[in-house]
């Protein structure tokens, strides 16, 4: 049985084995990575010899830690990267092309209908009724999202948004506020199954399911890398944040907006973007934190769309799809009875 993971922003890690009455047995690790001494990668085989091949990465990590000698130094690798492509050896944790993708294109549509239907669609997908999906937005109107977790007065000049005609909706997902008009951002949600990301930490499933944009953006000439937890920046600074909500039916909500062409004198109108905020950033307006996507690339919006589409299908396949009519019915009523309620928008006020 043969498994791999490739660990973001550093090297393969492989795992051969076979299965003797249930235990793993004839456990080799191999890769690209760095480990010295040398000879401790046979204390890896070795510490997974025996183990069920019902353990979980905790399990298999806790087993490694155990086995493998006090001096031993990993470069590029840790030993839950180990245990991660041990358990797709076993088949229980499974990689991109693994699952049947669908990549979804769709009319504009207002900033409550979208979150409801990242809700929507994530449940069919941890329901088993919708294959996994990468889903592209285009914005109706101008909008503030903000996170589920944000107080709204703190975060938003509501007299100012109103003078401008921007509307202010809340997300399911935690992280901070976004500022979008049309045609100047590029969102996209993943509703993935869980398993994709099975034993990654939040922090290590950021970087993990958007290492395809990054790919994407750096053969569009942008220098971009991940900065945790969740931006996505490049030398010239920040080009969009994402966020994420796990699903207790097994689905994966993840979405990114990243800044296209955007107006950040408005922006800072309408949001209340704070010093504190700012501190970390070594710059002393919010205006300079916002570097579009245009500049770098000089391509229009719809290129670098299809460029990003490219990019995914190439590596992790797929087709195209669509919402169907009951999934946006079902969207309308939460929208509806949600996410248009000043309830959910005022719940922190």
């Amino acid at each position: 049985m043969h498994g791999e993971y490739k660990v973001h922003g550093g090297k393969l890690v492989v795992a051969d084995l076979e299965l003797r009455e249930g235990r793993l047995a004839a456990v080799q690790i191999s890769g690209d990575f760095f480990l010295e001494p040398g000879e401790a990668i046979f204390d890896l085989g070795a510490a997974l010899e025996g183990l069920p091949a019902t353990a979980t990465v905790e399990e298999i990590t806790a087993a490694l830690r155990v086995g493998l000698r006090p001096e031993a130094v990993l470069v590029g690798f840790s030993l839950e990267a180990v245990a991660i492509a041990v358990r797709r050896a076993l088949g229980v944790s499974r990689g991109w092309r693994d699952f049947e993708w669908q990549v979804l294109d769709g009319a504009p549509l207002s900033p409550a209908m979208h979150l409801a239907l990242d809700d929507v669609l994530a449940h069919e997908v941890a329901a088993g009724r919708r294959a996994p999906t990468l889903r592209f937005w285009e914005w109706e109107r101008p909008a503030i999202i903000i996170g589920n977790f944000q107080s709204l007065r703190n975060e938003v000049d509501l007299e100012a948004a109103g003078e401008l005609g921007v509307e202010t909706v809340r997300r399911v997902t935690g992280g901070g506020a976004m500022f979008v008009e049309p045609g100047s951002t590029i969102t996209y949600s993943l509703y993935a199954p869980a398993e994709l990301v099975d034993g990654m930490s939040f922090a290590d499933s950021y970087a993990f399911l958007d290492t395809w944009v990054l790919k994407a953006l750096n053969d569009l000439g942008i220098d971009a890398v991940y900065k945790p937890l969740n931006d996505i920046a490049s030398s010239k600074g920040k080009i969009g944040g994402a966020a994420q909500k796990r699903y207790a039916g097994g689905a994966v909500l993840h979405h990114v907006t990243m800044a296209y062409d955007m107006d950040a004198s408005k922006m800072m109108q309408v949001l209340r973007i704070g010093r504190e905020k700012l501190s970390d950033k070594g710059i002393a307006s919010a205006g300079k934190r916002v570097d579009p996507v245009r500049s770098q690339t000089g391509l229009e919006r719809g290129a670098v769309v299809e460029r990003m589409k490219a990019t995914f299908l190439d590596l992790h396949g797929g087709t195209p799809g669509a919402i169907t009519a009951e999934e946006l019915a079902a969207a309308e009523t939460l929208a509806r009875e949600k996410f248009e309620t000043p309830a959910w928008l005022h719940h922190i006020p």
